[in-house]
């Protein structure tokens, strides 16, 4: 049982960040994730005496590009994320990972920023927006903090958020137009099921030759990881068997690294060293 809260509903960003500095408040948008955690008690929401509701506040919603930025509201839900023109011609790993959430009722409510804050190794808008270089904009009452996502990512559940701050934009670069991409995602069920693998691959190719190269991890690792050093070795070279199948077993054997031996891990890693496989491969011969 919820117990009882305060609801504060402010019409700007302005009251909603007064609201932060002065009470011990959580902010909710779709409630997809809060109105749960607080039904199983989640230590999570454990002393929030007060919610912020932030749905009137229209600039929250926002999906637009200025100058060479794309530049996302934090409230923007991930329907709106799959119809967004902006997202589909610039961004289409996104919109892919965002088309795959939950059902059709969850895409219409949660919003991408709820996706992560909490950073649960299964927030599937991580690995895209890592790979597509992602900073978030923090603001407080006294300062505007922009940050890259993969620093803002600490631990599970942890992020550099501070209680009196709100997360008002993801801001992305534009500049992935030349770019063949794939996003992964494995669960248990094909539809609404909590992710177990998932990864984001970012190719660009000239001449056969890989000029540039990204990948990131999701719910394979603790938290979602951009795997820099690996990048680097396949960069400037010449697509071909021997470096995809170099560069697969290497993200797989960083992985192990990271997580330690459990016991899904003989069933975990082969079939995440073949999936990076046939996705690189894919991605490589150009299609």
């Amino acid at each position: 049982m919820i117990h009882e809260l305060k609801l504060a509903k402010p019409s700007s960003l302005d009251e909603v960040k007064r609201i932060l500095s002065s009470e011990n408040s959580k902010i909710i948008a779709g409630g997809t994730d809060i109105v749960p955690g607080f039904h199983i008690e989640s230590v999570r929401f454990k002393n929030i005496s007060s919610l912020i509701d932030i749905n009137s506040i229209a600039e929250l919603k926002e999906i637009k590009i200025i100058e060479n930025e794309i530049q996302i509201g934090s409230a923007a839900t991930f329907s709106s994320i799959v119809n967004s023109k902006i997202i589909s011609e610039n961004l289409p790993l996104l919109a892919k990972a965002a088309s795959q959430i939950g059902s059709k009722q969850i895409r219409n409510r949660a919003t991408i920023a709820g996706n992560f804050i909490n950073n649960a190794p299964c927030a599937d808008s991580i690995p895209p927006l890592l790979v597509y270089d992602a900073e978030i904009l923090l603001e407080s009452e006294k300062e505007k903090r922009r940050i890259p996502l993969a620093e803002f990512l600490v631990s599970s559940y942890k992020t550099k958020i501070q209680p009196n701050e709100i997360l008002t934009k993801i801001i992305i670069p534009n500049r992935y137009m030349n770019f063949h991409g794939l996003f992964y995602k494995l669960g248990r069920r094909r539809g609404v099921a909590i992710s177990r693998i998932t990864f984001a691959v970012l190719v660009r190719l000239e001449n056969e030759i890989v000029t540039d190269f990204k990948f990131a991890s999701g719910a394979i690792t603790p938290i979602g990881k951009r795997f820099h050093e690996i990048e680097k070795t396949i960069i400037g070279k010449r697509v071909n068997e021997i470096e995809v199948k170099l560069t697969s077993r290497n993200i797989g054997e960083e992985i192990l690294n990271i997580t330690g031996v459990r016991w899904s891990t003989t069933y975990k890693i082969p079939v995440l060293q073949q999936a990076v496989y046939q996705s690189i491969k894919k991605l490589l011969s150009g299609n």
